[in-house]
C-alpha cells in the first residue's frame, strides 16, 4: 500500500470516536448560521481535546486517554441510502488528484526505474469518508449516540422551555417505534443542555441569568453556556481570522453531512449548476413530519431527478467530476466563521474540554461499570453453564426452535437488551476510550457467545473488533490475530452479503498488515474484496494492491504493472477517467520498450481514448501515435480500428487549431536514407527504331562498380579537354543521389529541369493507407542572376508555383506491410537555394477495406478512386543522417557525422541538355561483326551545345569513321550486299598478288600519346544549335570474346556560353551485346629459307594462317566465306597467297578448318615508315571479286582500335650505367632480329539464314605477329591455372642475372642456306671418291655487325653419329672467321666428299654468332632447323 498521512495507530482511534448528536432550535441554528455554519460544523475543527483525559476502569485502574476525537453530528432519522453513498465516495475520490507539482518517487528495482506517487490522497479521502459515512447497525454499537447535546439561544423568548421542546423531542426520537434511526447507545442517554449567546446582539445579563436558572436545574455538570459571534459580519474583512473549518468544508462540499444547510446563497447556485447534485435543504423549506427543520431525510438522500437506479459505477458518469467542481466553485467564495473572534475560537474549544471532561467522560465511565456489574452477576453461575443453557434461560428468548422468524442469512438477531449485546455493548465503550485490553477480553467473550450462537454477523463483527483490540493494546502483549479478520472477511462477505462490513475489515487489516511490513498478505486481503458489485472500490483496493506489491523488500515490477492496469480499468468503469489514465500511466513506465507489444498497445489505447475524454489531445494523440508506429502483432481489424481512432482524435487536434502549423503523421514509415534525388527529366521510351539513351534513371539500381567506371570516364575526358590535368575543382557529376553517393556538397540542378525526390515508403500495418494530395514540402531562396539574395525568403509549398513547381499525386495506395517508394517532382523556374523539407499529404484509410485470410477485399481498386473513411493532413520530415566521420583521431574517439545535402540543391542558370538517340542498334553480333548503325544528337534545350566527345573503356567496339572524307564511305552502297566496307571490284587476273595502300593512324584519332578512349564526336561546325539534331554514322564490331557485354558510353559536352558552377555535362549510355562465336584465326610467322626476293633482296617471311569456323551454327550461320586477308604494318606486307587452291572462294561451313600460307616481304624504303611516323602499309589479298579496301573506315578505323592498346605501352628508358647500357644495347639488337611488326586482317562474310531469308553478315579479325616462330590468336587464350605448388620457406638469394637473349633469339641472328644440287650422280667404279660443290649463305639479320665462325668439323666421332650423318667428309679448311656487316649476305664455296652411293644430311657445319664489339658471351650455336638432304647416285 502507499504511504498514509496517518499510521495505523492515529487511524482507527480517529475512525471510531464517541458519537455525540446535536439538536438545536431554530433560532440557536440561525446564530450559527451567521457564520455560514451549522453548530456540529462550528465544532468540527475543535472536537480533538488537547490534553490527556483520565477515567477509572470497572477495577478502579486510572486509565489514560490520548488525543480523544468526539464526532458531533446533526440528527438525521433516515438511514443514508446505498447509492447516495455511492455518488458521496465517488465525488470524493475524483475531487483528489494529484497535486500538480508533485515529486513523483524514483524506485529502481532490477533494470527498471519507476515514478510512482508515493501518497494516494484519493485513497485516504476515500477511507475516512467510508468510514465516517457507515450507517449504524444493530450488530454493533461503535457508531451509536452516545450523548446529545440540546442547543437553544439566549436571545429565545422563553430559552428553558425551548430546552424542554427539544428534550421531549429526544426523547421521541430515540423511544418512539416510529424512529428505528439513528441508533443510541444506551437507553438513558446523556442529554448535555448547551445555552449559546451572540455576543454582539444579545443581552449578557439575561444570558448568565437564564444560565443560572440551568445550572439550577440541570446541575452544573449538564449544562454550558458558550458565547459566540463576538463582532459583526460587516467588519469581518477588516481583520483577517485564520479559518480552520475550510479544510474540512472544502476539502469536499458534500463530504460533511451537515454541509447541506449552508443557507439559501448556496442552495440556489449548486442546484442551478447541475441538476444531479444531491438536495441540499434550507432554512426555508417547511417542516416536515413535524420536526424541527434541522433533521429531516439524510442529507445522502439522493435527489429526485437522479438517477433512479442510484448506480454510480456506471461507465457514462463522467458528470460527478465537473458538478463537483461547480459546487466547490460555489463555496470558495464564502468565508466561515466571520462573526468570530479568536477568543470565540478559544471558547469552542474549551466548551468540547468541559463537555468531555464533565459530561461525556462520566457518563461512559458510569456505564462502563453498570454493564461490567450486570455481566459479573450474570455470571453467579459458571461460564460454561451460563452459555450452555443461556438460550432456555434467557428471559426474552424463545426456544430456537421457534424463532426462524428472527433469523436471517447471518444467523439469530438478538433482542436489544441480550446479555450478549451487552457484552459487545462494553466491549465497543472500552475501544472508543481507547480501553483495548479490556475489550479485547469482551470481545473474545462475546465472539465465543455468539459463535455458539451461530449468529454469523454479531460473531464477524466481534472476530473484527478483537483483532484490532489485540493490534493496539499497549506493549503488544499478543500477535495481530489476522485470522480473526479473514474469518470476519469471509463471514460478511459470503455468509452475510454485506460487502461493506467486509470493506472496513479489510481496510483495517490492511493497513495493520501494512504497518508490519507484511506487503504480500495485505496485497492478497486487497485483492481478494474485488468484486463486480462495485468499481471504485475494487479500482482503489487493486491499486492499493499494486503499491504493497512494489513496496515490498524485493519489488514485484511486473505485478505492480499488472494491478495498476486492473485498477485503472475499474477507475474507468467507475468513470473515474483521470485516475485510470494515471494508473495506465503508471503501469506502461514497465511495459514500455520490453517487447510485450500486445500488452503496450493495450495500454497506449487506453491511455489514447482515457486522454481524449479528458480532452487531453496531445496526450491522446502521442498514445496512438505510439500504436501505430510500434511494429505492431495485432489483427488487421484491430489495427484498423486503432488507425480510425487515431484519425479522429487527430482530426479533432487540428479542427482546434486550424491555421496552426501540420503535425507530424507517424504513418507511412519514410525510411530517410533510402531516399534518393534525381536531377533532370525522364529518361524517353524507345519509338521503333530509335533508341534513348539509357542515361542515369531512378530505375537502375546502384552498383558500386559501374559508379566508379563512369567516374573514371569523366576524370579520362575531362582530363583530355584540360590538356591532361583535371582541374582541383572537378567534382563528378552525379545525376541521381542516394545513400551511396557522395551527398557532403550541395548539388547543383538547373533551372527548368525537373528535381525529381524518390520517397521510401513503408506501411508496417496490415490495413492499406491511402496518401491523398502527397507533394513535397520545400523551403526556397531566389537569388537575382548576379547570385545576391533576395530578401523575401519563400518558403510555402502553395505560396509561388512560378518560383518552384510542385507535382502532386492525388492518390497513393500502400497495401498492407507494402513497401512502395512514391517519386515527386519540382520545377525550379528560378535560380536560387532550394531546400526540400519533407512531405506533405492527407492520411486516410479505405473504407470497409478489410483482409479476409490474406484476400484483399478493396472497393473499386481498379478504378483509382478509393473512397476515403477519414483523413487527416499532416507532414513528415526527411530528416538524412550524413556519413560517419573517421577521419581525424578526435572523429574516431567520438561518435560525430558530416552533412548529407542531397535535398538542398542549389538552382544554377540554363545549360544545353542533350539527347542522343541509337538508330539500327544491334543486340547480338558475331564476334568480329561489322554492322552500321545511326547515332542522332539532339539538343532539346535553350542554349548552345559544344566540346561533344565520347568516351568508353572499349574503344574497340565501335567508330565515327576516320577524320577525311574520302576513307570515311559516305553511305552502306557498295556494290554487293550493301556492305559495310568500302569496296572496289577487282579483275579476277590479279587475285594472287596483293593491292598495296596505305594510311596514317593519326587520322583514324590514334597515335602516340593520344586517348584513344577519348573520341570527339564530329559535329558540323561542332556546335548543335538549340533544338538542332544531327545523325551520324557509327560502325559497331562484335567483341572478340563471346558471351554478353556491357558497353559504356560517356557524351561530354559544354556550353557555347561558359558557366561558373557547371563546367560541362555528361550523358550515359550502356549498351548490352550478345556475342556469339564466329571464326578463330591463329597465324605464326617464320623465314623462308629463299634468301632473295624478285628485287634480289633478302628478307622473305612465311606467314601461316589457320582459319576455324568455331560457330555452332546456332545463330543461323550456314558457312563463312573468307574473302580477304590483309596486311597492316610500318615494314612488312603481304606479297602473295602461296598455296591458292582450285577453289577461288574460301569457304568454312561448321567446325571446318582452312588453312592459308602467305609470303611477306619488306616494305620499299620509300614505302617504309620512319620511326615516328604513323604511316602504316596495307596490303590486301583478295579471295573473291571485291576488294575492300582495308585502309578505309571501317576497316582501318577497327584495326587501329585493336592496336592501341599496344601503341599505348610505354617505351623502354635507357639505362644509367654505361656498361650495363651497352650489353642492354646488344641484347636489343638480337631481339629485335626476332621481331616482326606484321599484322593481319582476315575479312570474311557470314551466310545466314534468318526467318527463311538468307542475310549476309561481314566482319574483320585481328591477328598481331610480334615473334617470328610463335603463335598468335585473334581472340585472347583462355590461361590454363597453374599447378599447385608447395610452399618454400627460403629465402632466395638475391643474385643479379645478367641479361641474357633467349636461345631463340640467338637463332634469328644469323640465317644459313644451303645451295646444292639435290641429286648428283657419280661414276664411282671411274673415280672413288665423289666431291660435291655446295654453296653456304650467310645472311646477317641485325642491324649491326656479326664475327660469325663456321665449323666444318662433325661434333662427334662415335660410329652411332656417323650412321647418322652418314660418312661424308667437307674437304678444305675445317673452320672460316668472317665479319658481316649489317644486314650483308656473304655465301662460301665448300666441297664435300662422299664415298658411297646413299643419302646425306649436308647440315652439319656449326655456325657461331657474336656482335663485333661484345664479348663472345653471347657466342651460340645456330640450330638449323631443316635438314639438307642430297642423294649420291652411282652412274
Amino acid at each position: 500500500m502507499a504511504q498514509c498521512v496517518q499510521s495505523v495507530q492515529e487511524l482507527i482511534p480517529d475512525s471510531f470516536v464517541p458519537c455525540v448528536a446535536a439538536l438545536c432550535s431554530d433560532e440557536a441554528e440561525r446564530l450559527t448560521r451567521l457564520n455560514h455554519l451549522s453548530f456540529a460544523e462550528l465544532l468540527k475543527p475543535f472536537s480533538r481535546l488537547t490534553s490527556e483525559v483520565h477515567m477509572r476502569d470497572p477495577n478502579n485502574q486510572l486509565h489514560v486517554i490520548k488525543n480523544l476525537k468526539i464526532a458531533v453530528s446533526n440528527i438525521i432519522t433516515q438511514p443514508p441510502q446505498p447509492g447516495a453513498i455511492r455518488k458521496l465516495l465517488n465525488d470524493v475520490v475524483s475531487g483528489s488528484q494529484p497535486a500538480e507539482g508533485l515529486v513523483a518517487n524514483v524506485i529502481t528495482a532490477g533494470d527498471y526505474d519507476l515514478n510512482i506517487s508515493a501518497t494516494t490522497p484519493w485513497f485516504e479521502s476515500y477511507r475516512e469518508t467510508f468510514l465516517q459515512s457507515m450507517p449504524a447497525s444493530d450488530h454493533e454499537f461503535l457508531n451509536h449516540y452516545l450523548a446529545c447535546m440540546l442547543v437553544a439561544s439566549s436571545s429565545e423568548a422563553e430559552p428553558v422551555e425551548q430546552f424542554s421542546k427539544l428534550s421531549q423531542e429526544q426523547h421521541r426520537i430515540q423511544h418512539n417505534s416510529d424512529y428505528s434511526y439513528p441508533k443510541w447507545f444506551i437507553p438513558n442517554t446523556l442529554k448535555y443542555y448547551v445555552l449559546l449567546h451572540d455576543v454582539s446582539a444579545g443581552d449578557e445579563q439575561r444570558a448568565e441569568s437564564i444560565y443560572e436558572e440551568m445550572k439550577q436545574k440541570y446541575g452544573t455538570q449538564g449544562c454550558y453556556l458558550l458565547k459566540i459571534n463576538s463582532r459583526t459580519s460587516n467588519r469581518a474583512s477588516d481583520e483577517q481570522i485564520p479559518d480552520p473549518w475550510s479544510q474540512y468544508l472544502q476539502k469536499n462540499s458534500i463530504q460533511n453531512q451537515e454541509s447541506y444547510e449552508d443557507g439559501p446563497c448556496t442552495i440556489t447556485s449548486n442546484k442551478s449548476s447541475d441538476s444531479n447534485l444531491l438536495s441540499l435543504d434550507g432554512l426555508d423549506n417547511e417542516v416536515k413530519d413535524g420536526l424541527p427543520n434541522n433533521f429531516r431525510a439524510h442529507p445522502l438522500q439522493l435527489d429526485s431527478s437522479s438517477d433512479p437506479s442510484n448506480s454510480i459505477d456506471g461507465p457514462d458518469h463522467v458528470k460527478s467530476a465537473s458538478s463537483l467542481h461547480e459546487t466547490k466553485k460555489a463555496n470558495t467564495g464564502i468565508i466561515h466563521g466571520a462573526c468570530l473572534t479568536l477568543t470565540d475560537h478559544d471558547r469552542i474549544r474549551q466548551f468540547i474540554q468541559e463537555f468531555t471532561f464533565r459530561g461525556l467522560l462520566p457518563h461512559i465511565e458510569k456505564t462502563i461499570r453498570q454493564l461490567n456489574d450486570q455481566l459479573i452477576s450474570r455470571k453467579g453461575l459458571s461460564r460454561s453453564l451460563f452459555s450452555a443453557t443461556k438460550k432456555w434461560f434467557s428471559g426474552s428468548k424463545v426456544p430456537e426452535k421457534s424463532i426462524n422468524e428472527l433469523k436471517n442469512t447471518s444467523g439469530l438477531l438478538y433482542p436489544p437488551e441480550a446479555p450478549e449485546l451487552q457484552i459487545r455493548k462494553m466491549a465497543d465503550l472500552c475501544f472508543l476510550v481507547q480501553h483495548y485490553d479490556l475489550a479485547y477480553s469482551c470481545y473474545h467473550t462475546a465472539k465465543k457467545d455468539f459463535l455458539n450462537d451461530q449468529a454469523m454477523l454479531y460473531a464477524a463483527g466481534a472476530l473484527e473488533m478483537a483483532a484490532v483490540s489485540a493490534f493496539l493494546q499497549p506493549g503488544a502483549p499478543r500477535p495481530y490475530p489476522a485470522h480473526y479478520m479473514d474469518t470476519a472477511i469471509q463471514t460478511y462477505r459470503d455468509i452475510c452479503k454485506n460487502m461493506v462490513l467486509a470493506e472496513r475489515c479489510v481496510l483495517l487489516s490492511a493497513e495493520i498488515l501494512k504497518s508490519q511490513s507484511k506487503y504480500s498478505e495485505a496485497a492478497a486481503l486487497l485483492i481478494r474484496l474485488t468484486s463486480e458489485d462495485s468499481d471504485l472500490r475494487s479500482a482503489l483496493l487493486l491499486e492499493q494492491a499494486a503499491h504493497c506489491f512494489i513496496n515490498m523488500k524485493s519489488p514485484m515490477v511486473r505485478k505492480y504493472a499488472f494491478h495498476m492496469i486492473l485498477a485503472g480499468h475499474r477507475f474507468s468503469k467507475a468513470g473515474q477517467k483521470k485516475h485510470a489514465l494515471r494508473c495506465y500511466c503508471q503501469a506502461m513506465q514497465v511495459y514500455k520498450g520490453k517487447g510485450w507489444s500486445l500488452a503496450e498497445d493495450h495500454i497506449n489505447f487506453t491511455i489514447g481514448r482515457q486522454s481524449y475524454t479528458l480532452r487531453q489531445l496531445d496526450n491522446a494523440v502521442s498514445a496512438f501515435r505510439h500504436i501505430l508506429i510500434n511494429e505492431s502483432k495485432q489483427s488487421a481489424a484491430q489495427q484498423g480500428a486503432f488507425l480510425r481512432e487515431y484519425l479522429y482524435v487527430y482530426k479533432n487536434v487540428s479542427q482546434l487549431s486550424p491555421d496552426g502549423p501540420l503535425p507530424q503523421l507517424p504513418l507511412p514509415y519514410i525510411n530517410s536514407s533510402a531516399t534518393r534525388v534525381f536531377f533532370g527529366h525522364d529518361r524517353r521510351p524507345a519509338d521503333g527504331e530509335k533508341q534513348a539513351a539509357t542515361h542515369v534513371s531512378l530505375d537502375q539500381e546502384y552498383d558500386s562498380e559501374s559508379s566508379q567506371q563512369w567516374r573514371e570516364l569523366e576524370e579520362q575526358v575531362v582530363a583530355v579537354v584540360n590538356r591532361g590535368v583535371i582541374p582541383s575543382s572537378f567534382h563528378p557529376t552525379q545525376y541521381c543521389l542516394n545513400s551511396y553517393s557522395d551527398n557532403s556538397r550541395f548539388p547543383l540542378a538547373v533551372v527548368e529541369e525537373p528535381v525529381t525526390v524518390e520517397v521510401a515508403f513503408r506501411n508496417p500495418l496490415k490495413v492499406p493507407l491511402l496518401l491523398t494530395d502527397l507533394s513535397l514540402l520545400w523551403k526556397f531562396q531566389p537569388k537575382d542572376s548576379s547570385g545576391k539574395d533576395n530578401e523575401e525568403v519563400k518558403e510555402l509549398v502553395t505560396g509561388e508555383p512560378e518560383m518552384i513547381g510542385t507535382e502532386v499525386i492525388s492518390e497513393f495506395l500502400i497495401n498492407s506491410e507494402e513497401s512502395k517508394v512514391a517519386r515527386l517532382k519540382l520545377f525550379p523556374h528560378h535560380i536560387g537555394e532550394l531546400h526540400i523539407l519533407g512531405v506533405v499529404y492527407n492520411l486516410g484509410t479505405i473504407q470497409g477495406c478489410v483482409t479476409v485470410d490474406g484476400i484483399d477485399a478493396l472497393p473499386r481498386c481498379h478504378t483509382g478512386k478509393h473512397s476515403l473513411s477519414m483523413s487527416v493532413r499532416g507532414r513528415q520530415d526527411l530528416e538524412i543522417q550524413g556519413p560517419r566521420l573517421n577521419n581525424t583521431k578526435e572523429e574516431k574517439t567520438s561518435i560525430k557525422y558530416g552533412p548529407d545535402r542531397r535535398l538542398d540543391p542549389i538552382i544554377t542558370e540554363e545549360m544545353p541538355l542533350l539527347e542522343v538517340f541509337f538508330i539500327h542498334f544491334p543486340t547480338g553480333l558475331l564476334c568480329g561483326e561489322i554492322r552500321k548503325a545511326y547515332v542522332e544528337f539532339v539538343n532539346v534545350s535553350k542554349c548552345p551545345l559544344t566540346g561533344l566527345k565520347v568516351v568508353s573503356k572499349r574503344p574497340e567496339f565501335f567508330t565515327f569513321g576516320g577524320n577525311t572524307a574520302v576513307l570515311t564511305p559516305l553511305s552502306p552502297s557498295a556494290s554487293e550486299n550493301c556492305s559495310a566496307y568500302k569496296t572496289v571490284v577487282t579483275d579476277s587476273t590479279s587475285v594472287c598478288t596483293a593491292l598495296i595502300s596505305s594510311a596514317s593512324s593519326v587520322d583514324f584519332g590514334i597515335g602516340i600519346g593520344s586517348q584513344p578512349e577519348v573520341i570527339p564526336v564530329p559535329l558540323p561546325d561542332t556546335v548543335l544549335l538549340p533544338g538542332a539534331s544531327v545523325q551520324l554514322p557509327m560502325w559497331l564490331r562484335g567483341p572478340d570474346e563471346e558471351g554478353v557485354h556491357e558497353i559504356n558510353f560517356l557524351f561530354y559536352y559544354e556550353s557555347v556560353k561558359k558557366q561558373p558552377k557547371i563546367r560541362h555535362r555528361i550523358l550515359r549510355h550502356t549498351a548490352v551485346i550478345c556475342t556469339s562465336r564466329s571464326l578463330n584465326v591463329r597465324a605464326t610467322v617464320c623465314r623462308s629459307n629463299s634468301l632473295e626476293d624478285e628485287e634480289g633482296r633478302g628478307g622473305n617471311m612465311l606467314v601461316f594462317v589457320d582459319v576455324e569456323n568455331t560457330n555452332t551454327s546456332e545463330a543461323g550461320v550456314k558457312e563463312f566465306h573468307i574473302v580477304q586477308v590483309s596486311s597492316s604494318s610500318k615494314h612488312w606486307k603481304l606479297q602473295k597467297s602461296v598455296n591458292l587452291s582450285e577453289n577461288k572462294d574460301a569457304k568454312l561451313a561448321s567446325r571446318e578448318k582452312g588453312k592459308f600460307c602467305f609470303k611477306a616481304i619488306r616494305c620499299k624504303e620509300k614505302e617504309v615508315a620512319t620511326q615516328f611516323s604513323e604511316k602504316y602499309t596495307f596490303a590486301d589479298i583478295i579471295f573473291g571479286n571485291e576488294q575492300i579496301i582495308s585502309s578505309a573506315s571501317p576497316c582501318a578505323d577497327f584495326f587501329y582500335r585493336s592496336l592501341s592498346s599496344e601503341l599505348k605501352k610505354p617505351q623502354a628508358q635507357p639505362s644509367v650505367h654505361a656498361e650495363k647500357q651497352s650489353i642492354e644495347d646488344a641484347v636489343r639488337l638480337i631481339q629485335k632480329c626476332s621481331e616482326v611488326d606484321l599484322n593481319i586482317v582476315v575479312l570474311w562474310k557470314a551466310y545466314v539464314v534468318e526467318d527463311s531469308k538468307q542475310l549476309i553478315l561481314e566482319g574483320q579479325h585481328h591477328v598481331i605477329l610480334h615473334t617470328i616462330g610463335k603463335e598468335a590468336f585473334s581472340c585472347p587464350q583462355k590461361q590454363e591455372p597453374p599447378e599447385m605448388e608447395l610452399l618454400k620457406f627460403f629465402r632466395p638469394e638475391n643474385t643479379t642475372v645478367p641479361l641474357r637473349p633467349s636461345v631463340e633469339q640467338l637463332s634469328n641472328l644469323i640465317k644459313t642456306s644451303l645451295h646444292y644440287p639435290e641429286s648428283f650422280n657419280h661414276p664411282f667404279h671411274q673415280k672413288s671418291l665423289c666431291l660435291v660443290p655446295v654453296t653456304l649463305l650467310l645472311s646477317n639479320c641485325s642491324k649491326a655487325d656479326v664475327d660469325v665462325i663456321v665449323d666444318l668439323r662433325h661434333k662427334t666421332t662415335s660410329p652411332e653419329a656417323l650412321e647418322i650423318h652418314g660418312s661424308f667428309t667437307w674437304l678444305g679448311q675445317t673452320q672460316y672467321k668472317l665479319q658481316l656487316k649489317s644486314q650483308e649476305i656473304h655465301s662460301l664455296q665448300l666441297k664435300a666428299c662422299f664415298v658411297h652411293t646413299g643419302v646425306y644430311n649436308l647440315g652439319t657445319p656449326r655456325v657461331f654468332a657474336k656482335l663485333s664489339d661484345q664479348v663472345t658471351v653471347f657466342e651460340t650455336s645456330q640450330q638449323n632447323s631443316m635438314p639438307a638432304l642430297i642423294i649420291i647416285n652411282n652412274v
